[in-house]
C-alpha cells in the first residue's frame, strides 16, 4: 500500500484548497482564544466529507486493515479497561485519502494560520473514538506535555467532530485560562479523571469545579492552545462519539532531540526546523 505521506497535495476530490469564501475567525474570536485558550471554529466538514471519513474510519478500526504498518501509534483501546474503550491512533493521513486530504482543507488551514500568526506546518493527526455504551474517558492533560521534543512552543490543536458531540456522549471539556499555567507533568491519557489533582495547586484545582463543555455538531471544530487543560468523560449513550484531531505548528518550530520525532519517521537533527516527508507545509 502506498504511503500517502509521500504526496503533499490533494489526492482526491473530497476537499479543496481554494481560500475564497472560507470562513475566517473574527477579531472577537481571536480575543476569546487569547483569553480562554480555546475557540469554537466554523463547520469545516460537509455532510459528504463526514460520511467519507466515517467510512475510512470503519476500515481503520479493524486491526487487520491494509496499511497497518504505517501508523505512528495504534491503540484499539488506550485504557486498560475493556468496558471503557478509547480507540486512539496517530497517522491516519498516511493510510487513507480522506484523512490525508483533511490537512489541506482550506476551511481548517485558514483559521489555523490566523491563530498561529503565520504559515502552518503539519505535526501529526489523532483519532479519538468512544464506542456506544462503553466509551472511555480522555483524562485531563495538556497536549504540549507530550510534545516537548519540539520547540519553541508554537503549536495548535483542532478537534473535529465526526459525530455530534454532547455532554452525554463525552464531548471535550476545557478549563478556561489554564493555557496560562506552567507545563504540568503527564498523569495519563486514559485513566483517572482526578489524577491531575496531584500535580495542581489548590487554586488550580478549584478551577475544575466548572469546566466548560463544548458541544459540537458533526463537522464542527474547536481550536485549543497547547497548554490548555482539557479532557472528556465517558460515553454511555447508544451512539458513538468519534473525532479527528489535527495538530499543527507555526512554520519554523524545530526538533529538540536527535531521534525520530514520531515512530518510523526520518530523523530531524536537534535545532533543525520540522520539514521533509512527514511534516508538510499546509499554507
Amino acid at each position: 500500500m502506498p504511503d500517502l505521506a509521500q504526496t503533499h497535495d490533494l489526492v482526491s476530490n473530497l476537499f479543496q484548497r481554494e481560500t475564497s469564501g472560507v470562513t475566517r475567525l473574527t477579531d472577537e474570536q481571536l480575543q476569546d482564544y487569547e483569553r480562554d485558550g480555546f475557540v469554537v471554529g466554523p463547520k469545516i466538514l460537509t455532510a459528504v466529507q463526514i460520511e467519507a471519513l466515517r467510512a475510512e474510519l470503519a476500515e481503520l478500526t479493524e486491526p487487520s486493515h491494509q496499511g497497518h504498518e504505517l501508523w505512528y501509534e495504534y491503540n484499539s483501546n488506550e485504557s486498560a479497561d475493556p468496558n471503557a474503550v478509547l480507540f486512539h491512533a496517530l497517522g491516519a493521513w498516511r493510510l487513507r485519502p480522506g484523512f490525508h486530504d483533511c490537512l489541506w482543507n482550506s476551511a481548517f488551514v485558514v483559521p489555523a494560520e490566523q491563530l498561529l500568526g503565520g504559515d502552518v506546518r503539519f505535526w501529526h493527526d489523532q483519532l479519538f473514538c468512544k464506542p456506544a455504551k462503553h466509551g472511555g474517558i480522555v483524562a485531563w492533560h495538556q497536549d504540549y506535555s507530550y510534545w516537548t521534543r519540539t520547540k519553541p512552543m508554537a503549536h495548535l490543536s483542532c478537534w473535529i467532530g465526526l459525530d455530534d458531540a454532547t455532554v452525554d456522549n463525552g464531548c471535550i471539556h476545557y478549563v478556561p485560562g489554564s493555557h496560562k499555567w506552567d507545563l504540568l507533568p503527564i498523569t495519563g491519557l486514559a485513566g483517572d479523571m482526578t489524577a491531575i489533582k496531584d500535580v495542581l495547586t489548590d487554586d488550580q484545582w478549584q478551577k475544575f469545579v466548572k469546566p466548560v463543555p463544548v458541544e459540537l455538531k458533526a463537522g464542527e471544530c474547536v481550536f485549543h492552545h497547547p497548554l490548555m487543560v482539557h479532557g472528556s468523560f465517558a460515553n454511555n449513550t447508544d451512539r458513538p462519539r468519534r473525532a479527528l484531531v489535527l495538530n499543527v505548528v507555526r512554520d519554523g518550530v524545530c526538533s529538540d532531540v536527535d531521534e525520530a520525532l514520531l515512530e518510523g519517521t526520518d530523523i530531524i537533527a536537534k535545532g533543525q526546523p520540522l520539514g521533509g516527508t512527514f511534516y508538510p507545509l499546509l499554507s
